[in-house]
C-alpha cells in the first residue's frame, strides 16, 4: 500500500477532446490515466483490480481525482466539461463516503456542473438501491452521469434505466467501419433515437476516419471523440477551443434533403435556470399562466429537461408552501422535479422531428436545440400540423406505386447538387427485358418486380442519400456520402441481389431454362433473358455542369444496355 501511494505522482493524465459533431467546437475532455507501467501494471484495468483487492480503491481514486482536476483546470477553456472514469466498485467499498469530491471542487474553485462521471457496464451492482441512491446524490450535487463503452456488456440497458444518465458513449467497436457495416449502423441508429427521446445526448467513441464521421453525423450523434479529431495528449496546451479548421468540418458540403423545420412552428417558451429556487418556480407559473411546464437550462443554455406545474402543485397550494420555498434548504430540491425531454437539433429537419414524435406516447411536444443550446419548443398541435403538411407534400410528389420521390424532387436534387457544387455520384437504373416479362406474366407481376427493386434500394442505401423513382422501370439514386469506388461496389451487389430475388416471380420452367418465350415489338415469338437491371453511373465533381451531365447520362444509358462492362454498368465522369 505504501509503495502505491508513495509512487502515485508517477501517474499522469492525458486529455482527449469531445467535440460537437456539427460545429467542431469543443464540449469536453476525457481524462485518461497514463504511466501505470511505472507501478508495475501493463493494463489500467489490472491497476484498478489490484487496488480494489487491497481495499485502496476509494483512497487512490480520490487522489487521482484531485490530480486530474488540477490538470484540467490548467486548460482554461470556459464552460469545458471534464469526463472522469469511475470504477463502479468505487461505490461499494467499505470506506466510501459522499461529499469528498464536492469538497475538492470547492477547494479548487471548479463548479460541480463541469464534472461528468463515466460509469461502465463491466461490474454489476448487487445492491441496486444503494447504487441508485448514490447516483441521485451525485446528481443533486450537480454532477452529470455518462455510460461509457455502451453496448459492450450485458447490463447496459439496465444501467441506462437505473442511472438516469445524461450521456451515452457508444463503444468504438460499433463505430469502427460503421459506414459499411449495416448491422452496426442499424444498432446505433436505434440507440440514438431511443436516447434522444429520453433527453440523453450521444457521444461516438473511436471515430478514426472521415467516412465514420459522416455516418455519425447522418445518424444525428451529438458529439464525437477519436483520433480523427485528436489523440489523447499529456500537454494541456494542445487542447483547442474549436476544431472547425479540420478539413472534414470545413468541407462537408453534403446536404440533407429532409425538409427544414419552418421556424414559425417553433415557440420560444421562456426557460428557467437550474440555479433557481422553488420560489422562483412558483412565481414563474404565476406570471406565465398559460404555461403548464417550463424548460430548465443551465448557465450555458443547455437544456436539462422540464418541470411540470402539476408536479409542484401539492407544495405550492399548501398553507406554508410559498414560505418554505424561500428557504435555502429547498433550493436543491428544484432538481428533483426536472424530467428528461425529447430533443432534436434544428438542423435535423422535419422528417427526423416527426420520426421521434411518432415514437413518443405522452410527451407534450419536442424541444429544439441549436448547437446544443435551447432554441424553442414544437407543441403537439404544431407537430400534427407539420405532419399533415409533410404527408401532403410527399403524396403530391411521390410515385404512386413505390411511394418514392418522383421527377420534381429529382429536378430539385440535381439543381442543388450543381448550384452548390456538391460532390455526388448519380446512378440511373433501368430494367432489361421488362416489356416481354410484362406481356407474358401481366402488369401485376410487373408491379411486383418494380416493388422488389424499390424495397431493395431502400434497405441497401442509407436514407441520407437520395432515392427516387422516375417512372415505370427507371430509378434514380444520388449518392452524397460515397466515393465512386464505393458506389460501383454497391451497384454490383444491387444487380446481383435483384436478379436472385426477382426469379421468384417466374414459373419453375422458365427459371430452369433461364429464359422466357414471348413476342417482341414486331409480334414475333423469341427468347428473352430473365429480368435484370443495368446501371449508368455519373460522377459529379467540381468540373461538372448540368448540361454536360444530361449529355453524358444519355450516352452511358445506351452503353449500359449493351453490357459494355461487367454487370451492365456504364460509367461517365
Amino acid at each position: 500500500m505504501t509503495n502505491i501511494v508513495s509512487n502515485i505522482d508517477k501517474l499522469d493524465f492525458a486529455f482527449q477532446p469531445i467535440v460537437n459533431t456539427y460545429s467542431g467546437k469543443i464540449f469536453a475532455v476525457e481524462a485518461l490515466i497514463r504511466n501505470t507501467h511505472y507501478l508495475g501494471f501493463n493494463e489500467i484495468s489490472d491497476f484498478f483490480d489490484y487496488i480494489y483487492r487491497k481495499e485502496m480503491l476509494f483512497e487512490i481514486d480520490n487522489i487521482l481525482r484531485e490530480k486530474a482536476l488540477k490538470k484540467y483546470k490548467k486548460i482554461g477553456i470556459k464552460d469545458l466539461k471534464l469526463f472522469y472514469n469511475v470504477d463502479n466498485r468505487f461505490f461499494t467499498v467499505k470506506d466510501f463516503k459522499l461529499g469528498t469530491t464536492f469538497k475538492l471542487l470547492q477547494k479548487l474553485d471548479i463548479g460541480a456542473d463541469k464534472l461528468c462521471f463515466e460509469l461502465t457496464e463491466h461490474f454489476k451492482f448487487d445492491d441496486q438501491k444503494l447504487f441508485v441512491d448514490i447516483i441521485n446524490s451525485y446528481k443533486k450535487y450537480g454532477y452529470s452521469i455518462a455510460i461509457d463503452d455502451f453496448g459492450t456488456g450485458i447490463s447496459g440497458l439496465h444501467l441506462l434505466y437505473i442511472s438516469d444518465t445524461n450521456y451515452i458513449k457508444i463503444d468504438k467497436f460499433f463505430i469502427q467501419n460503421i459506414n459499411i457495416d449495416h448491422k452496426k449502423k442499424l444498432f446505433c441508429a436505434s440507440l440514438v433515437d431511443m436516447a434522444h427521446i429520453m433527453g440523453i445526448k450521444v457521444i461516438a467513441e473511436g471515430v478514426e476516419n472521415i467516412a465514420e464521421y459522416y455516418t455519425c453525423k447522418d445518424l444525428k450523434i451529438d458529439f464525437i471523440q477519436g483520433y480523427l479529431v485528436s489523440k489523447p495528449t499529456l500537454n494541456v496546451e494542445d487542447i483547442k477551443k474549436s476544431y472547425t479548421k479540420l478539413k472534414f468540418f470545413k468541407e462537408d458540403k453534403r446536404v440533407s434533403f429532409n425538409n427544414k423545420i419552418d421556424k414559425s412552428y417553433i415557440e420560444r417558451i421562456e426557460p428557467i435556470s437550474d440555479s433557481s429556487t422553488l420560489h422562483d418556480l412558483f412565481i414563474y407559473f404565476k406570471e406565465h399562466t398559460r404555461n403548464t411546464f417550463v424548460p430548465v437550462v443551465d448557465k450555458n443554455s443547455n437544456i436539462l429537461g422540464a418541470i411540470y406545474e402539476v408536479d409542484i402543485k401539492k407544495i405550492s397550494y399548501s398553507q406554508y408552501g410559498l414560505a418554505l420555498s424561500k428557504n435555502d434548504s429547498f433550493r436543491a430540491k428544484l432538481k428533483h422535479f426536472i424530467k428528461p425531454v425529447p430533443q432534436i437539433d434544428i438542423k435535423w429537419g422535419i422528417d427526423k422531428a416527426l420520426e421521434i414524435f411518432h415514437m413518443m406516447n405522452d410527451a407534450k411536444g419536442i424541444y429544439v436545440t441549436k448547437e446544443n443550446k435551447y432554441y424553442g419548443f414544437i407543441s403537439l398541435n404544431n407537430l400534427l400540423s407539420l405532419s399533415y403538411k409533410r404527408n401532403l407534400e410527399i403524396a403530391q410528389n411521390q410515385n404512386p406505386l413505390t411511394k418514392l420521390p418522383g421527377n420534381k424532387q429529382i429536378e430539385v436534387f440535381l439543381h442543388t447538387v450543381f448550384s452548390e457544387n456538391l460532390y455526388s455520384n448519380i446512378v440511373y437504373f433501368d430494367f432489361n427485358d421488362f416489356k416481354p416479362f410484362n406481356d407474358k406474366y401481366g402488369f401485376r407481376q410487373g408491379d411486383r418486380a418494380i416493388l422488389i427493386f424499390s424495397e431493395l434500394l431502400q434497405k441497401t442505401i442509407s436514407s441520407e442519400n437520395f432515392i427516387a423513382h422516375i417512372g415505370g422501370d427507371d430509378f434514380f439514386i444520388g449518392f452524397l456520402d460515397k466515393t465512386y469506388e464505393e458506389v460501383y461496389e454497391i451497384v454490383k451487389v444491387l444487380m446481383k441481389t435483384f436478379k436472385i430475388n426477382v426469379s421468384s416471380l417466374y414459373s419453375q420452367e422458365d427459371v430452369n431454362r433461364k429464359y422466357i418465350i414471348a413476342k417482341d415489338r414486331f409480334g414475333v415469338e423469341r427468347s428473352f433473358n430473365l429480368l435484370s437491371v443495368c446501371a449508368a453511373i455519373v460522377e459529379i465533381n467540381e468540373k461538372a455542369s448540368e448540361e454536360k451531365f444530361n449529355e453524358m447520362l444519355g450516352k452511358i444509358k445506351k452503353q449500359s444496355k449493351l453490357y459494355s462492362l461487367p454487370y451492365g454498368i456504364s460509367i461517365g465522369v
